[in-house]
């Protein structure tokens, strides 16, 4: 991929030499976008190998950012796993120790507390987790979102761009120096 970030102002890979995906499509916006345009049309010049580069290395970052996504939420599934064995495990040790007290004392009704608590504090962390993982999904689904939108609007223009300067259909009458049309419908200059 040499030659990638030459022509993209204040691109290139960071001093980690990692490059997100929305990076590299907001790079292959960025070429599209300050593309020189061609002499006397509204055409620009692009370099095919060079916004190719760009999405195919997006493309190959995509997945990485997705299974970042995918390891956090095992994470807190499994935080939260754990949490309820430790919860079942505390509440089934206050359980048993109730059971071998004749009546409730004051050390079982503190075990409760403690274990309620512990419960409460458990339930929070994973609720405060599953909310940090759904923010930093949301954060860059809503990025790649806004970069894929950009890319769209981007093609959209280039394609009506290229409709606009398309050659207008002759007209139906003909000029007395034109030449005949051959048969198939296109213009053959040695037939004239």
């Amino acid at each position: 991929m040499t030659g990638v970030y030459d022509d993209v102002p204040g691109s290139g890979p960071p001093a980690g030499g990692e490059v997100s995906a929305d990076d590299l499509i907001r790079q292959a916006v960025d070429v599209v976008a300050t593309a020189k345009a061609m002499p006397l049309s509204a055409s620009v010049l692009v370099s095919r190998d060079e916004v190719m580069d760009l999405l195919e290395a997006a493309i190959d970052r995509l997945p990485d950012e997705l299974r970042e996504a995918r390891w956090l939420l095992r994470e807190r599934e499994e935080f939260m796993a754990e949490r309820s064995r430790e919860a079942a495990q505390l509440m089934e040790d206050v359980r048993v120790q109730a059971e071998r007290m004749v009546s409730r004392t004051e050390i079982v009704r503190q075990a409760n507390q403690v274990a309620q608590r512990m419960l409460d504090d458990a339930n929070e962390e994973a609720r405060r987790i599953r909310h940090e993982t759904e923010d930093y999904c949301d954060q860059k689904l809503a990025g790649m979102e806004i970069v894929l939108d950009r890319v769209l609007r981007t093609v959209k223009s280039g394609r009506q761009k290229l409709q606009a300067t398309a050659p207008q259909a002759e007209s139906p009458e003909r000029s007395p120096v034109e030449a005949p049309a051959t048969d198939d419908g296109f213009f053959d200059q040695d037939l004239t």
